[in-house]
């Protein structure tokens, strides 16, 4: 039997445990929830016409199995299939508990690309699009007593030029910068109960100038006699402090941080939260939070974090796994990578066109990593003069900054990456939209900075960032030697026939790096095999360690650079030049990088 079926088989005969056990949703979670993942019964859809064969209403129509949350391309989905998949269909049985009784039921998904339908008991239950982010059905007047039956149908179309999809790749292989596709479910399913009338959310802003957090909660059946409730709680469950406010739904409200202790990466220190709605005296509903207190501004053009200047010594991690390609194996796989990269001395990453899972936040903030949030965009940034396309990324975009905007750790929002031809195409329709998803997302966040456009084409900005994979230092340095506040058009420019020009922004160059290095091909270049399309920027460099060196400290030593970002954390697929392989080993000396990469940096002196 071969490797992904006898997977799927021991995960259904229970040999194996369910993957992804772990809560999803770390910061709001409720005590009442259920894991869905596992087996499930499975279909390709290759002709689309299982909804018009209503393929819901017919159980032998899915004759595989899948281990949910892996997509089929992955080996651990027990399919690892990789060409085309225009649709899929799942189905799995579950039973509501006892103790939900009286509570609504809402049914959750971490992710599923690109376009989803849900029945449960044959009942529509709800639509999304967009494939990276969360969303969730009430399925209350859906479910019974005893056995339930859920189905769910998702369409992926990576070709369509209005989906975004980031580095999926349109071809039927991998190439260049493009990867294996996910398509379908590929994050955890589950279930969970909630009161009748509940929390939603509950925006959590740190102030940590006035030692407060201010918390705007929303609510689901307000009412005149319900009264929400935050408590601020130490890491050992001790309570700080508490705020009360009756009819709070959308109200900012103000919990005090008596000795305040700031989120950093040197001490990556959380209070707990506990939020909670009563109603005369008695608990209504109940949500485990956490929060750190921090604070990242701009201030000229250097960036401060708890009002002391830092610089951004970044990596690029794309997220992508051998075995579960956008899905991380196991949550110790989410945490070990952000372990990985401080090793190699990066206090940060910039997480690469694609949305995050939420548990690789969680570990960001518990272990003081710092990050920038981008959008997957690169599916559809050709078509700006395409109404559905912008449409798709401004709705998708909005839902990931609501979700991830009480994490400590992000620091800064990327909603685009390199958008030339998008821009050279259409540069009215380009920077219209590139305006309006500026605007939202101060909207939604006025505390963090954004970089609109890593890279190339800027149109308004708040981080001005450049792409640059020359390998020869002194060319690199005397790239950037115009840069200072008042340098304005002077400043490199990845593309100034049509980006802004500088305007005295924090200047970061959010890509560099990237040589093409593999232990296998330094000792014989790759004729054959698996890796015989590898690359990466610039020759093969044997000595790939000094070149990262000289390349590095022209950017630590600039008086006016604030930060970089090196490509990359890991190979992924043919792209080789990652400080790790792609099933995580070190390719180089990981305390010289540390050397490297942490070494002192002019902007940070005083």
């Amino acid at each position: 039997m071969k490797l992904p079926g006898l997977l799927l088989s021991l995960v259904a005969a229970g040999a194996l445990a369910a993957p992804r056990p772990e809560h999803p949703k770390p910061q709001f979670a409720r005590s009442l929830w259920m894991n869905l993942n596992g087996p499930w019964d499975f279909a390709f859809d290759m002709r689309e016409q299982g909804l018009e064969q209503h393929w819901q209403r017919d159980a032998a129509r899915l004759d595989k199995k899948i281990v949910v949350p892996f997509c089929p391309e992955s080996k651990l989905s027990g399919i690892a299939y990789t060409d085309f998949i225009p649709a899929v269909w799942y189905r799995r049985g579950f039973a509501i508990p006892s103790a939900w009784s009286g509570q609504k039921v809402f049914l959750h998904f971490g992710g599923v690309d690109y376009e989803t339908r849900v029945w449960v008991n044959g009942q529509e239950a709800g639509r999304h699009w967009g494939g990276a982010v969360s969303f969730a059905f009430d399925i209350t007047a859906s479910v019974k007593a005893g056995d339930n039956q859920l189905v769910v149908y998702a369409r992926d179309d990576v070709r369509s030029d209005v989906q975004p999809s980031g580095k999926q790749s349109t071809r039927r292989e991998s190439f260049g910068v493009n990867y294996t596709r996910t398509t379908g479910i590929w994050q955890t399913v589950w279930l969970e109960a909630r009161p009748q009338r509940h929390l939603r959310s509950v925006q959590v802003a740190p102030d940590l100038d006035q030692s407060r957090f201010v918390l705007t909660p929303e609510i689901e059946g307000d009412g005149r006699d319900l009264t929400f409730q935050a408590v601020l709680l130490s890491p050992d469950g001790k309570e700080i402090s508490r705020v009360r406010a009756a009819n709070a739904g959308g109200l900012p409200q103000t919990l005090a941080v008596p000795k305040p202790r700031a989120w950093s990466p040197r001490d990556p220190y959380l209070y707990g939260l506990r939020l909670e709605l009563e109603s005369a005296g008695k608990p209504v509903d109940r949500v485990a939070s956490y929060a750190g207190l921090r604070k990242f501004h701009i201030q000229g053009n250097r960036f401060y974090l708890n009002n002391q200047p830092i610089f951004l010594r970044f990596v690029l991690d794309q997220g992508f796994y051998p075995d579960g390609i956008w899905t991380a194996p196991s949550d110790a796989e989410l945490k070990a990578d952000v372990e990985r990269s401080l090793a190699a001395g990066f206090n940060g990453a910039r997480l690469h066109q694609k949305v995050f899972e939420e548990r690789f936040h969680y570990w960001a903030d518990q272990l003081g990593y710092l990050t920038w949030a981008e959008f997957p965009d690169w599916g559809n940034t050709r078509s700006f003069a395409n109404p559905q396309g912008v449409l798709n990324i401004e709705r998708e975009w909005r839902e990931a900054v609501l979700r991830d905007r009480n994490h400590p750790s992000i620091l800064a929002w990327t909603p685009l990456n390199e958008t030339s031809r998008g821009a050279k195409e259409n540069y009215e329709a380009y920077s219209r939209a590139v305006r309006s998803l500026y605007a939202a997302t101060r909207a939604l966040d006025p505390a963090r900075p954004v970089n609109t456009t890593s890279g190339y084409v800027h149109v308004v900005t708040d981080i001005f960032s450049v792409h640059d994979y020359d390998q020869n230092p002194a060319t690199f340095r005397e790239r950037y030697a115009a840069v200072a506040p008042d340098a304005g058009k002077k400043a490199f420019t990845r593309v100034p026939e049509t980006s802004a020009p500088y305007q005295g922004q924090p200047y970061v160059v959010d890509e560099y790096g990237g040589t093409f290095w593999t232990r296998e091909h330094e000792a014989q270049p790759a004729k054959t095999g698996a890796n015989r399309n590898a690359w990466g920027y610039g020759k093969t460099a044997k000595q790939v360690e000094d070149v990262t060196e000289a390349l590095t400290r022209v950017l630590l030593e600039h008086p006016h650079i604030s930060g970089f970002v090196y490509c990359q954390l890991t190979d992924v697929e043919q792209e080789v030049n990652g400080v790790y392989t792609y099933d995580r080993k070190p390719k180089l000396d990981l305390n010289r990088l540390k050397a490297i990469f942490g070494a002192p940096a002019a902007i940070e002196r005083r």
